[in-house]
């Protein structure tokens, strides 16, 4: 991509969105395009149509979502299916409306089948039933990865949908009723410390198996594979039978209880887990095949301990 191309990224703010952003300005892309919710509703049609139309960006990269843990998805099935549908319906046709035909769709390893096979690989996409707990979520990006493949088989765009794993970072949300686990754990694990509580109560059994990105990294990737639309490694996607998608990742996983583990480990806490199995576990295991994106030459560079590190001084800081 020329450094001067006008690249908007959609959902900026987010953890995925200011990590894409840090990403481009970090490689010298100069002309991003930014709103925040305030200065464009995404959900608004007429407004998302006026935006493409007076500033005509040549890249988008769609990462403006409605995210939360299984407590979020469980509470608000609603909002999770409506506002990402209409938000990434909004911004993909008035996209291809004003000309543009490059574009990076986020979408989450949600979209598999619950009893999916390991490491899940592209192709298992609707190859069974979901997870039941967020498949309004799971259902809405699988609605956008088929936006993007319908807009390349009938106009001749290049919309590629990236499924990054579990993502986590500076800027996450640590909201304990609607986070995701890591930062929801972070977070707990961080406030037994200070309040020299002997124990922290942790959703589930612990057996789960996930796999963790560093914000960064994904990012990294997403620019990586941004930069290579034109390439012949991704050309012959765009007019392929299957949607175009890449799964995002690290190749490796840990159960629940690890993870947990890791963060007390970090964070200096001597109490003790206690995990409540009367609550959700979720998917039981979520590795993602990550073989395609390094056989393009991109792999992840950030041990998980030391990405959580990075993460909690951050929380720390009052950045996170």
């Amino acid at each position: 991509m020329n450094k001067d191309a006008k690249i908007y990224v959609a959902g900026h703010r987010g953890l995925v969105g200011s990590s894409l952003v840090r990403n481009l300005v970090a490689k010298g892309y100069n002309n991003l395009v930014l709103r925040t919710h305030s200065e464009l509703e995404l959900h608004d049609q007429a407004a998302v149509q006026t935006f493409f139309a007076e500033e005509k960006p040549k890249y988008v990269i769609l990462a403006a979502a409605k995210v939360g843990g299984i407590h979020a998805n469980n509470t608000y099935p609603a909002e999770f299916i409506y506002d990402n549908t209409i938000i990434q319906a909004n911004v993909i046709h008035s996209a291809w409306r004003n000309n543009v035909t490059r574009m990076l769709f986020l979408g989450s390893s949600c979209i598999y089948p619950k009893n999916c096979p390991q490491p899940m690989k592209e192709e298992y996409l609707l190859s069974g039933p979901l997870e039941p707990t967020n498949r309004p979520y799971a259902l809405a990006k699988i609605a956008g990865i088929e936006t993007c493949h319908a807009y390349n088989r009938q106009y001749g765009t290049k919309y590629l949908a990236v499924m990054p794993t579990n993502l986590y970072g500076p800027g996450d949300n640590y909201d304990l009723s609607n986070s995701h686990v890591l930062p929801a754990l972070l977070r707990k694990i961080h406030e037994a410390k200070l309040a020299n509580s002997k124990e922290v109560t942790v959703w589930g059994s612990g057996t789960p198996r996930r796999e963790f990105l560093y914000s960064d990294d994904m990012a990294d990737a997403c620019v990586y594979l941004l930069e290579k639309l034109e390439s012949s490694e991704l050309s012959h996607m765009f007019n392929a039978d299957f949607p175009p998608l890449i799964n995002i990742g690290c190749g490796a996983d840990l159960t629940i209880r690890e993870l947990a583990e890791t963060i007390t480990d970090v964070v200096g806490y001597s109490g003790k887990l206690i995990f409540d199995s009367s609550k959700p576990d979720g998917t039981m295991r979520k590795l993602m095949d990550v073989s395609r994106l390094k056989q393009m030459g991109w792999q992840a560079k950030t041990p998980l301990r030391d990405g959580i590190d990075v993460t909690y001084k951050a929380y720390l800081d009052g950045k996170a």
